[in-house]
């Protein structure tokens, strides 16, 4: 398996988790490091317990993922370790008649133990939509 295929794969891993509502298997995908932005945060979270305690107050206010798609996928390795993935995404979400298109940024690190990590992630509306 290549660099890219196993950046890859770790992206499937994280999008597949999070349209399955799998909480734990979604963050667990996420460095404690990591950092995230978000068109409905006012600020950056600034760790993964951050977006963590974020998500359980979404949840309170009937959050759940019912299902995401994703298009496009493109991976640029910027060192052995480091890379940026960028793809968009469909997500269906409970409550809400529409999905949401969006252009979705992970940058990923492999940790010591050889595992692909989302450090950052940003997301934004899909202009194209």
């Amino acid at each position: 398996m290549t660099t890219q295929d196993e950046v890859l794969e770790a992206a499937r891993r994280l999008v597949d988790a999070f349209g399955a509502h799998d909480v734990a298997s979604y963050f667990d995908g996420f460095a404690a490091d990591a950092t995230f932005v978000f068109p409905n945060c006012p600020a950056p979270l600034e760790s993964r317990a951050e977006y963590e305690a974020t998500w359980q107050d979404w949840e309170q206010d009937g959050f759940r993922v019912e299902g995401c798609t994703s298009s496009d996928p493109r991976v640029q390795l910027l060192t052995d370790d480091v890379a940026v993935f960028t793809h968009r995404v469909t997500t269906a979400l409970a409550g809400e008649e529409a999905p949401q298109h969006e252009r979705e940024t992970i940058v990923f690190r492999r940790d010591a133990a050889g595992r692909w990590l989302g450090v950052h992630e940003h997301l934004s509306p899909d202009p194209t939509a």
